[in-house]
């Protein structure tokens, strides 16, 4: 219980020093965005308004204290067209196991690829010396426990690196999330990208320079920049309707589910962002989900600071498996935007 104490302490104390979020003229000046990226689709489909709801490794990108509802295993695998025409691609994959009575660990992967770009010198700004190719990846490692009926938390530790031609930068970020239940209303509070700054370095940063007729090499420093953190505080209430039982009697799920979320997202270097959604599900078996993620002056072209100025969508199939709750599910989603759009696709086994 005294991890509990200590999980809630530590998330009071790390919102107070966030009371300078959402200033929007700090907008640029923090790298590492896409760690504010959303690689998984159920939560997309939703615009990201079910951080006190989302269970699993869904959970890892907005309150990693849903991983504690793993059941045994999970597998998943996702794919998302970003931001389409761009030809950026993003793949994520993630793994979780419950281990002993409570805790479940998680790993999840996440990779960005951009293409291939032409590579230009200042000598040679038309290119013609060959293509590179960037790639931003996160690797998270995942905890999660349930410290009573009620009460559950978790902390995720995630890598960061970025490259692209000739340079590069890593670093370091924390997570930790805490989510109350109580019968069918959820709440949740997450502190995300917790860590000191990043910086890039390498041979392109190097340039040939000549003193007194004598080639010399000068190498520039990259400033420092810091992690976009963010502040995620959650609420969903499920509506059952129709509860089916099994030919024992014993209770199975209900006809019909429908789940009201909401999330308000602070941000250090940006809008803030209130986000609802909702997600009705037929026996768990078919679900159907909407979302907006709201920011001020985003239906204006002018003062929009997002792409995404429309609500989102998703749908899932989940077969099940057995009677242990095994299910095997895909999930799509699709997020418009102006003029771009994203859709994604995902795969998951929960054993």
């Amino acid at each position: 219980m005294n991890l509990k104490y200590l999980l809630v302490g530590s998330l009071v104390l790390l919102s107070s020093l966030n009371v300078q979020a959402g200033n929007k003229d700090r907008i640029g000046q923090a790298g590492a965005q896409e760690l504010l990226i959303n690689p998984w689709t159920r939560s997309a489909g939703m615009a990201g308004a079910g951080s006190a709801s989302i269970e699993g490794l869904e959970s890892l990108r907005w309150n990693v204290s849903g991983l504690a509802f793993t059941n045994k295993t999970e597998l998943m695998f996702s794919h998302k067209t970003w931001i389409g025409g761009s030809d950026i691609d993003i793949n994520a994959f993630g793994f979780s196991q419950k281990v002993g009575s409570s805790g479940v660990l998680g790993l999840s992967v996440m990779s960005m690829s951009f293409g291939e770009i032409e590579f230009t010198t200042v000598d040679l700004p038309e290119g013609g010396i060959g293509t590179f190719s960037p790639q931003f990846i996160n690797l998270g490692l995942s905890y999660a426990r349930a410290f009573s009926e009620s009460i559950f938390g978790g902390l995720t530790v995630r890598s960061i690196s970025e490259s692209i031609a000739s340079s590069g930068a890593s670093g370091v970020a924390f997570d930790a999330g805490i989510r109350y239940v109580r019968n069918n209303l959820k709440f949740g509070i997450a502190l995300r990208n917790v860590g000191p700054k990043m910086q890039f370095s390498g041979d392109g940063f190097a340039t040939k320079v000549f003193l007194n007729n004598k080639e010399f090499t000068l190498n520039n420093r990259s400033e420092a920049f810091e992690l976009p953190s963010i502040l995620n505080m959650g609420i969903s209430y499920d509506l059952l309707i129709g509860e089916r039982v099994d030919e024992d009697g014993k209770a199975l799920n209900s006809e019909h589910r429908v789940t009201f979320s909401s999330t308000f997202t602070s941000n250090s270097f940006g809008k803030d962002l209130i986000r609802g959604g909702v997600e009705y599900s037929f026996r768990e078996i078919v679900m159907l989900r909407a979302g907006l993620a709201y920011e001020e002056g985003m239906f204006d072209d002018v003062t929009s600071s997002t792409s995404f100025a429309g609500p989102a969508f998703g749908a899932t199939i989940q077969a099940p498996l057995n009677a242990n709750k095994s299910t095997f599910n895909v999930d799509y989603s699709f997020e418009p935007g102006n003029p771009f759009q994203s859709h994604g696709i995902a795969v998951r086994i929960n054993i």
